[in-house]
């Protein structure tokens, strides 16, 4: 093995910190696997409870509302605590809000009883996606930042993306987990999704109350970044504040925007494949069970994904949408891996402009309503989005030394951006179709690009990796 690719995850002390890098990618794996399930849920509760796709856009809103609620608290703790400690009190917080989903469910059986109704069964769901998203919001505030100081800075941004590729495995799972859950049904073919959703939030709590004690007892340093703007030394005559920082701001803002086109694009996934597709050929569903039926195991899986809808035309089903999200996650992780290896080559900045542009082709094409094109462009938009959140991290606590974790917390509050324009999306396909809201996401992806095409003149560095800032900046 080369120096070089040694140096990835070798510290300027000598420390080789890959086994550290790998837990921390579990966190990774924990976060994306809960967006996962979100990201199939609001198609549930739209049919449950009878609501609006703005409406059920509630669990976004929920969801990333933790998020914002706890990123400067997780922040503060991180420097306090340090990252083992922010870490553990992270997962214990993800457990109770894995475990508030039995009463929540328990509620939920109310409403059929007439004891409560459908909008408290809702906020009680509700209540625990947010307790959940405030465990995550300690896990992403410290571990995105940590990923790019386990190593040679110039290789920061390699780093997050390939933590993130774990990220990307969750996110392929989780649909999958949330379709058997949330739309299975009995044999009389009623839905079982209300008495089933909290048994996966159940066996997640198990696991990361497992995981807290292994980071308890694991060797996790305290390792702080590169102070490449002088913004620890008191004497430096420069400002001390990240703020003065044109590359962060930008970046949070490239931030909530990136998180509200991905949120967005990843929730209303489903509503999209079982509205929006062509005409279906009637021999599809035949093939499916003949592929089940010559590989057992597939056989339950591909069973039911297809259904007419009310006009008697043959559509994709929910159960059938939901699985296929996760060809949309196996195309986000290819994105992160390709991407990583892209990353060791090319300047970070670049890379995301590219990728930001191809979106805003990609969800405009979606929006112009172009058949199987439009349907292929929704995957091309889960590839272009793989590398945006973990390089605009990167690129936007760029040589803030110590600062870094706080400025951390600003940029994961920036997640926000999740929770109040998927319902500006929402709004756009009740008011016309899903096809029309996809011009929200191509807005958002457009300032992502201006913001890659530009980091070297926020920043005035030439690039992440062979980055020297200007004197005074």
């Amino acid at each position: 093995m080369s120096n070089t690719k040694k140096s990835i995850f070798v510290t300027a002390d000598g420390q080789n910190l890959v086994f550290t890098f790998v837990l921390i990618s579990s966190l990774f794996l924990l976060w994306g696997f809960c967006n996962g399930m979100i990201d199939v849920m609001d198609k549930h509760f739209q049919e449950e409870l009878g609501l609006t796709k703005s409406q059920s856009a509630w669990v976004q809103f929920a969801h990333y509302l933790g998020y914002f609620l706890m990123s400067i608290p997780a922040g503060w703790l991180a420097t306090k605590l340090g990252y083992k400690g922010g870490i553990v009190m992270g997962l214990l917080i993800v457990a109770l809000g894995g475990f508030w989903f039995i009463p929540a469910t328990h509620i939920n059986s109310m409403v059929h009883e007439g004891r409560v109704s459908a909008n408290m069964a809702f906020v009680a769901f509700l209540t625990g996606v947010c307790v959940i998203a405030t465990g995550l919001t300690f896990l992403e505030t410290i571990a995105n930042p940590y990923t790019t100081v386990l190593g040679d800075q110039r290789f920061a941004a390699t780093r997050i993306n390939l933590a993130q590729s774990c990220n990307g495995v969750g996110w392929i799972f989780g649909p999958i987990v949330g379709s058997m859950f949330f739309y299975g049904k009995d044999a009389a073919g009623r839905s079982t999704g209300s008495e089933t959703l909290y048994i996966p939030y159940m066996y997640i709590a198990f696991f990361v109350i497992v995981l807290a004690v292994i980071f308890y007892f694991s060797n996790i340093p305290d390792i702080k970044g590169e102070d490449d703007y002088h913004l620890d030394d008191s004497a430096a005559p420069v400002s001390h504040s990240i703020w003065s920082h044109p590359h962060f701001v930008m970046a949070v803002i490239a931030q909530f925007l990136y998180v509200a086109a991905q949120a967005g694009i990843f929730s209303f996934f489903i509503n999209y494949m079982t509205a929006e597709l062509p005409a279906i050929p009637a021999s599809w569903p035949d093939n499916l069970a003949g592929i089940g039926a010559s590989v057992g195991f597939l056989r339950d899986w591909l069973t039911g994904w297809f259904e007419p809808n009310k006009a008697g035309v043959l559509t994709m089903s929910n159960k059938g949408a939901s699985n296929l999200a996760s060809l949309g996650s196996i195309c986000f992780l290819i994105g992160r891996f390709s991407g990583a290896g892209i990353l060791r080559k090319y300047s970070a900045h670049k890379v995301l402009g590219l990728y930001g542009a191809m979106n805003v082709l990609a969800t405009f094409l979606v929006f112009l309503k172009l058949g199987w094109i439009s349907v292929i462009c929704v995957f091309l938009s889960y590839f272009f989005m793989s590398i945006m959140f973990p390089t605009i991290f990167a690129l936007g606590i760029f040589g803030l030394g110590a600062r870094a974790k706080k400025a951390s917390a600003f940029i994961v509050m920036a997640i926000m951006g999740g929770a109040l324009l998927p319902k500006l999306m929402g709004w756009v396909a009740d008011e016309w179709d899903m096809s029309r809201g996809f011009i929200v996401p191509a807005v958002c992806f457009a300032f992502v690009a201006f913001y890659g095409y530009s980091w070297p003149k926020f920043s005035k560095s030439d690039s992440l990796n062979r980055a020297v800032p200007t004197a005074g900046h």
